[in-house]
Order: structure tokens, then sequence, then C-alpha cells
């Protein structure tokens, strides 16, 4: 059976929201006191996010969008695109000066045109005074020089994903936990007739994850704690060297992959193992009545986070997703209230439930919610927010990080070299020439 996008999308968590519920004991569908924004007379928004992997996200956005409007009678339109396309999308509507009033964008786009942005940092304190505080690392992207640019909406979690019995077949009887017996696995899966595949291809949210495990892992960087751009070193070399040898063992074509791709490809039956959000497993589980092969896949499929390497610890890129106002709305008001309505108990654990641990909360009083234990492959995706590590490092965020991340310089780099269109040394030195366009030290 071949997936199309919309097959992979199409996933939904409706008997995991009906069964679990919301168990929060916290504020009404919307404030009754405190923090309260009054719409503009004749407000209506426009929402812009990114289309959506698990369909019970989309569906319980749309249901809470809709109670807001029952609310405070503001109707709100909500439309997608295809991640690849929100950043761009983004950017013209900051330089243009109009488009969607609310926008969900990536990692640390909002400080490319922080000046674009309406300041929500009275909102963004009331929310994390209220819900027990923000992950820091979420909330590095949504702030800048001390304010709210954005809310910081969810971090979409990014784990191995393997079958079990194959890995199994190939010798092991666990999954490796370093990037040696990794890569030893990866060549054993391949001689079986299992390859991997990993994303090197301009994917927002897999080839990003992928490329900077690969470098932290091996104790590379793209830049200093000053912003200079460090990337030409021995660390990222030893980095290039593991990725050209695991590369051996990847199913063709990887270089071109986009954030769907892996998806596709595992249950197709035709990978092993890939890092992906926890969507793949849900597209299983939900579809199996239309292919049998998916329950045989979906019992067999198994979640663990990525390998740690030579730097002795586990360092992981997560895509963190702000939600962002852009100041040339003629309805701030209204678009705050909207934000607040839908970051408020119930609708954000309605929300999350839902999102059947795709969405990981960036609020710590929703880390309890029930669909984090309500089965063993959600476990390595519940503490994103609190692990993940920013694209910037060991810099700050800001205007470089994001072109940085934007121009796929780090992706890029790791592309060429193992397809041979580079040797190692001239990937680095292309890729540290690029960085510094944008880092000005």
């Amino acid at each position: 059976m071949k997936f199309t996008r919309r097959d992979v999308i199409r996933t939904t968590a409706g008997a995991a929201a009906g069964a679990l519920g919301s168990r929060f004991v916290g504020s009404p569908a919307f404030a009754q006191e405190g923090l309260k924004y009054k719409p503009e007379d004749g407000a209506k928004l426009r929402l812009l996010r990114w289309s959506p992997f698990v369909q019970g996200d989309e569906d319980q956005w749309l249901k809470n969008t809709k109670r807001f409007t029952e609310v405070t009678g503001v109707e709100v339109r909500v439309d997608k695109e295809s991640w690849e396309d929100i950043r761009p999308k983004a950017a013209v509507a900051a330089n243009v000066g109009s488009g969607p009033d609310v926008m969900f964008v990536w990692f640390d786009d909002p400080h490319q045109y922080p000046d674009k942005l309406l300041d929500v940092t009275e909102l963004g304190n009331y929310l994390g005074k209220k819900y027990g505080g923000w992950y820091d690392g979420p909330k590095q992207y949504a702030a800048h020089e001390g304010k709210f640019i954005g809310l910081p909406l969810a971090t979409i979690g990014n784990a191995i994903v393997y079958r079990e019995s194959w890995v199994k077949e190939a010798g092991f009887a666990e999954f490796p936990k370093d990037t040696a017996g990794f890569l030893e696995l990866c060549k054993a899966l391949k001689a079986k007739g299992h390859p991997a595949g990993f994303t090197h291809g301009h994917g927002v949210g897999d080839g990003n994850n992928y490329a900077h495990w690969l470098l932290w892992s091996h104790g590379g960087q793209m830049v200093d704690e000053k912003g200079k751009v460090t990337i030409n070193r021995p660390e990222t070399l030893k980095a290039i060297q593991y990725a050209q040898e695991l590369y051996k063992t990847f199913i063709p074509g990887t270089e071109s992959w986009l954030d769907v791709n892996n998806n596709r490809a595992f249950l197709a039956g035709e990978v092993s193992v890939i890092a992906n959000g926890i969507s793949v497993y849900n597209t299983a589980k939900v579809n199996k009545d239309k292919d049998p092969k998916l329950t045989e896949i979906a019992k067999d499929m198994r979640t663990t986070n990525l390998p740690i390497g030579p730097v002795g610890k586990s360092v992981e890129l997560f895509q963190v997703t702000t939600a962002v106002i852009f100041n040339y709305t003629p309805y701030p008001n209204a678009a705050k209230a909207y934000l607040q309505f839908m970051f408020e108990d119930p609708q954000m654990s309605d929300w999350i439930t839902s999102s059947a641990c795709y969405c990981c909360q960036t609020l710590k009083a929703f880390a309890n919610n029930p669909v984090w234990k309500a089965d063993p492959n959600n476990a390595a995706y519940a503490k994103a927010s609190e692990t993940l590590r920013p694209n910037g490092y060991a810099g700050p965020l800001g205007y470089a990080s994001a072109a940085t991340m934007a121009d796929y310089v780090l992706v890029d780099m790791f592309a060429k070299a193992v397809t041979g269109q580079a040797t190692p040394q001239e990937a680095m030195e292309e890729a540290e020439k690029r960085a510094n366009r944008y880092y000005r030290v």
C-alpha cells in the first residue's frame, strides 16, 4: 500500500482523547479573573499554521477555536501550509506588512523579524506564572531582548523509531545506546536487506534534527559562546566521517527527503530505522484496518532516544513552534485574547491529549497529562521541551542563528560530504563561509 502525504497526516488520537480526557485542575475555558483582553469591535482573525502530521492536533485546535468564537464572537479563519512553506510565508508577511494575523513559525524564525511582531510579554508572563513556568528551551525561541515576541506553542519531539524484530534479526538483543553500536547495527540491518533512512534533505524538522545531532554528538558546534563561527574543527570532521559511514547503510535518495519521506518509507516497509516524531507510529495504528501489513508494523515498532556520541551525553535538537502575532494586525487585542484562550486549561490540555504525544507542552503545569504514560512508545517524546538544545548552540539565538538554519548551512554540509559532492574539509570550509555571512563577530 502506498501512502500519500494526505494518508500520513490523517492520523488521529480521538480514541485516546475520549479515554483519557482532561485531568487538570485549572482555569475554566476562559479566564474569569486576572488578565483579560477585550477584542476590538468587528474583529476577525486569520491564523496560518503548519499542516498536521497527527489529525487529532488539527481537529482539536479547530474545536478549541470554535469555543473561542462562541465565547467572544470573534471569527477565526484557520489556514495551513506545508512545513517547508511556513518559513518563507512568514518572512514575506513580516516584510510586506500584510497577511495572517497569527502564525505558527519554526525554531528561531521570530528572531529574523522581531520588530515586526507584537510584544506579548504581559501575556507570556501571565501564562508562565499561572501554569508553572515555561521550559527554558522553548522560551528562548520566543524571547528577544527580555521580551516575549511570541508564545512557545509546542515542541515536536524527535526520536529513533525502529522495527524491533528486524533489530533482533540483525543480531542485537536491544537497541544500541551509543553511536558506535548504532553504526554497527545499521550495517547489520543493511546486510539483512533492511536499510536505515535519515533525512539529508531540507526537511524543516527531520533534516535539521539529524544534522544537529550528528554535529553535537561528536562535540562540534556551529559557533562558540560569543557567536564566532567554529564549524571548521576536528570534532566536525569526525562527525562528517561518521555520517559518511552511516550513509552507506541508508536507502538511496535520502539527500532529497523532506519531512514526510521517512514516514512513507518506514510505513511501506522499505527502511528499518528512522528519526521521527510519534506521528509515524500513530499513522500505523490508525490505518491498520486499511492494510493488514500495518497491524504487523504497529506491533513491531519501538521508539528510543538518539544514541549518545563521543561527547558523552544526550544532545538533541527538537523543532519548536511559536505562535506569533504580526504587529500589522488591526485586531491586536482579539489576537492576544485568542492565544490566551488557546493556552488556558482545558483547551491546552485537550489539545495535548488529542495530539497524541506529537505536541509536547511548553508550560510545565501540563507535563502530567496522562497521555504521556498511555503507551510505552510515548516515553521517548515526553520530555522534549525539557531536554532540547537550541539550534544556536553554543551562542545566543538571534538573527544570525535563525538565518543560518533557514539557509540549511549545517544540513547541506553533511549532505554534500556524504554524497561525494565535496570532501569533508571542503564541506566544512563552505559551511564556515556561509555561516560567516550571518555571524559577524
